[in-house]
């Protein structure tokens, strides 16, 4: 069975940095695309970040220029480093894994449980 676990979620500052990661366990052969999504209070789960096994990105708007998303094939691991944080960047983080091809067969999507991060203004 495939699993995806968050860290790297905390409180900070209004400007401040945090540096997410996910690491996926399980029989894995290869991840096709890796992301991260986040649903703040009251709202709907939203893309942030997604990165292909090749290298490509795509980014919601709203973190352009702030966020980068990166992965290390080797290790099944996506990071997510969050620069000029906001209070509307508050929200629970999911780390997603698509495509996962492991030694018994193809999954489509699995996610992580999430990890919280909370920006102070």
């Amino acid at each position: 069975q495939v699993q995806l676990v968050e860290s790297g979620g905390g409180l900070v500052q209004t400007g401040g940095s945090l540096r997410l990661s996910c690491a996926a366990s399980g029989s894995i052969v290869s991840i096709n695309a890796m992301g991260w999504y986040r649903q703040a209070p009251g709202k709907q789960r939203e893309l942030v970040a997604t990165i292909s096994r090749g290298g490509s990105t795509n980014y919601a708007d709203s973190v352009k220029g702030r966020f980068t998303i990166s992965r290390d094939n080797g290790k099944n691991t996506v990071y997510l480093q969050m620069n000029n944080l906001k209070p509307e960047d508050t929200a629970v983080y999911y780390c997603n894994a698509h495509g996962v091809r492991t030694a018994s067969g193809y999954g489509l999507d699995y996610w992580g449980k999430g990890t919280l991060v909370t920006v102070s203004s």
